[in-house]
């Protein structure tokens, strides 16, 4: 069971103003998103995480930095382009009240799973879910079946998978929320992944510790016939 933290980067500037920044460099953390971010990383201090993978996007690998710091971790990071932001194209930089009132916001809420955003940078909202979905899988598959670790990514990116993992239809993501420096959690096993949190913003976090395995069923069987046959007997 490998057990993946997806992490929302923290507050931005371009969130507090209602702005989609998708790609724009140069987009950090505000004040309250440090801060934010340093709360999470106290959270996580009791977690051992086996990797940390971010968006190459300056507000992720901020927030992974903060928390890490925070949380005084040092574990192995990776960048991946895959779970970095949707490339929004010709509305990157755009107000959300302004690309509120163009016909495809509607197509957007509505039926995602259709919707192409403009200009030769644009990307489908569905290439986006299987190249993030591809890249947790992967993962998933690099750091093995008892690893706990985190993806610092995106809103739309995580609702994406999510929506993957509750084997919910993209056209169903925007019921998804997923705040600022949110924590939503997912084990994946071999036959089906399970939502074990999603949007939290506090709490314990002890309970994603993995638990010492337990012997087999066969294992426990012997020990037990042993415990009260006594062997050849007496």
């Amino acid at each position: 069971m490998t057990t993946v933290l997806l992490i929302r980067h923290g507050r931005t500037k371009a969130n507090a103003d209602g702005v989609l920044a998708g790609w724009t460099p140069g987009v950090v953390l505000d004040e309250k998103g440090q801060e934010q971010a340093r709360t999470l990383g106290t959270r996580m201090s009791a977690l051992k995480l086996a990797a940390v993978v971010t968006s190459p996007l300056e507000r992720t690998v901020e927030t992974a930095d903060l928390m890490l710091e925070s949380a005084g971790l040092n574990v192995p990071r990776h960048v991946d382009e895959r779970v970095g932001e949707c490339r929004y194209g010709d509305w990157t930089g755009a107000s959300l009240k302004t690309l509120a009132k163009d016909p495809m916001w509607k197509v957007v809420q509505a039926h995602p799973s259709a919707a192409v955003f403009p200009g030769p940078e644009g990307e489908s909202m569905a290439a986006m879910q299987a190249r993030a979905v591809a890249a947790v899988r992967d993962w998933n598959a690099r750091l093995g079946e008892d690893a706990v670790y985190a993806v610092v990514s995106h809103g739309d990116v995580i609702k994406a998978i999510l929506a993957d993992a509750m084997g919910t239809h993209l056209d169903q993501f925007q019921r998804i929320v997923v705040d600022p420096a949110s924590l939503s959690v997912v084990t994946y096993t071999p036959t089906r992944p399970f939502l074990v949190r999603t949007n939290d913003i506090g709490g314990d976090l002890s309970g994603l510790i993995p638990k010492p395995a337990k012997p087999s069923r066969r294992r426990r069987a012997r020990s037990s016939d042993a415990a009260v046959g006594g062997g050849a007997g007496s």
